[in-house]
């Protein structure tokens, strides 16, 4: 029989070329998508519903993918929203939008789909969080620290889940190709805004980024190698050079002196 994934948010960008793939390799895929009827007629793999800042709706996705297949193997949290904006003027409300969706979502997506793969005393699950969550970068703030916090809930999970056979990962991607753009939430730039020039500047150097940004195949073919290592590493990154390195340098590189280098990157 072939492997169960289910990977959330799988109808665009870097879920649905992951989906693509191992659609491909034979992998038996189910893609979620608040509205998955919109797809449905020339989708190249499963999509069923799912919001994953709704319990219930995750309760029931869980549940459609076991009733179906009889198992999930593999679970993939991609679903996430991207939030821009002056920390000083991102709306509360906003920031804990981009909680809800790029955090709790995954936890209880986790929590929804354990109690299957212990019984199974098996499986893979596979956090999306970002090269972003490693460093806290200017009018990104809020998207650095939820897949910053991923990244180490992640690490929490994992040594419990371990004694189970279940593995867990985390795969922090750089700049890609995708729509992910024109899903965010801009805090706006307001005219009179002590910040309007320095985040109308780096707002359009974010965008350009992603506009430039790698295949998100590469992602897939990540994915693809995780899922078939039987002891996968904590963290991988995948992304342009200079992205990954920016992790490397932070860890070695004096606060003050990192913080100058991103500085003089987004022309603060």
């Amino acid at each position: 029989m072939s492997k169960v994934v289910l990977i959330t948010g799988g109808s665009s960008g870097i879920g649905k070329a992951i989906g693509e793939y191992l659609s491909e390799k034979g992998y038996t895929v189910y893609g979620t998508s608040r509205n998955p009827d919109r797809f449905k007629n020339d989708f190249p793999f499963n999509l069923v519903a799912l919001d994953v800042t709704n319990t219930e709706s995750i309760k029931n996705c869980i549940l459609d993918v076991i009733a179906l297949e009889g198992k999930i193997d593999v679970l993939i949290n991609n679903a996430g929203v991207g939030i821009t904006g002056p920390m000083e003027e991102t709306p509360t409300i906003e920031i804990k939008k981009a909680f809800n969706t790029n955090l709790f979502g995954p936890i209880e997506m986790i929590n929804a789909t354990l109690p299957h793969m212990r019984k199974q005393k098996n499986g893979h699950i596979i956090n999306i969080t970002s090269i972003a969550g490693y460093m806290g970068l200017p009018y990104r703030g809020v998207y650095s620290a939820t897949k910053g916090a991923l990244e180490l809930i992640t690490e929490a999970y994992r040594m419990e889940v371990k004694q189970f056979g279940i593995q867990m990962a985390n795969v922090a991607p750089g700049d890609f190709a995708t729509n992910i753009a024109a899903g965010r939430y801009h805090a706006p730039v307001l005219e009179q805004s002590a910040y309007r020039q320095a985040y109308g500047d780096t707002l359009k150097m974010m965008d350009a980024h992603v506009d430039g940004g790698n295949d998100p195949n590469e992602m897939a073919k990540a994915v693809l190698s995780i899922i078939e290592t039987t002891k996968p590493r904590v963290h991988y990154r995948v992304g342009a050079f200079v992205q990954k390195l920016s992790i490397g340098l932070k860890k070695v590189l004096p606060s003050k002196t990192y913080e100058k280098m991103l500085m003089k990157h987004y022309k603060l």
